[in-house]
């Protein structure tokens, strides 16, 4: 039998104890998830960037079904968060004429006092409701002002300002950028759009 002098047994008590804390510490460590950016989180933030918001004025020009020309104008709200967009047409006293909601899965829109109607497709339904449909898919790329990736487009720059879009034809629309805002980066102030069948005149002035 042998018998551990005292140093000894000092020795094998601390050894014993920093083992023990040891193990104690890498299981503390395996016990505690490493956290990174939560899916909920990465949405939140994807859905912030591709967030937009314009204030402006419309006038529309188009023909009804009985083969008269008419004229809508007054002021609108566009709100874009991510792949939905909600766009509230307003009078020139600023009394709600319709408010459209469009989304990949449906559109809604609403009139005053009346139920909401729903459809696969945003611009038969402003169509079917208004009697004129905005290219609402198309307007998210148009007021950047960018082509839609959808289909092929032909620009034109302007020359004399070549960081800058003159012109868009796309998917039969033409669009015109006539003025910028003096303020850098804050995009499009006046926007022409003209469809030639059916024929549909709608201009824009972007108020920010």
């Amino acid at each position: 039998m042998h018998i551990l002098s005292l140093p000894a047994v000092r020795r094998v008590r601390t050894a014993s104890l920093a083992a023990a804390l040891l193990a104690a510490t890498l299981a503390g460590c395996s016990s505690v998830p490493t956290h990174g950016p939560s899916t909920s989180n990465a949405a939140t933030a994807l859905a912030t960037q591709t967030s937009r918001a314009y204030h402006g004025r419309f006038a529309v020009r188009y023909v009804d079904q009985n083969g008269q020309t008419r004229n809508a104008y007054g002021n609108f709200d566009w709100q874009e968060q991510g792949d939905t967009v909600t766009l509230q047409l307003l009078n020139p006293l600023g009394q709600t004429l319709a408010i459209v909601t469009s989304s990949p899965s449906a559109a809604t829109l609403e009139l005053p006092n009346r139920q909401p109607v729903t459809a696969d497709n945003v611009s038969s339904l402003m169509q079917s409701t208004l009697g004129f449909a905005l290219p609402v898919e198309g307007l998210r790329y148009w007021l950047k002002p960018s082509p839609a990736p959808t289909s092929h487009a032909k620009t034109i720059v302007d020359p004399q300002q070549d960081t800058q879009l003159k012109e868009i034809d796309q998917d039969g629309w033409t669009i015109q950028y006539l003025a910028y805002a003096d303020a850098p980066g804050t995009g499009v102030k006046r926007v022409n759009l003209t469809r030639y069948q059916p024929p549909l005149d709608i201009k824009l002035v972007l108020d920010r």
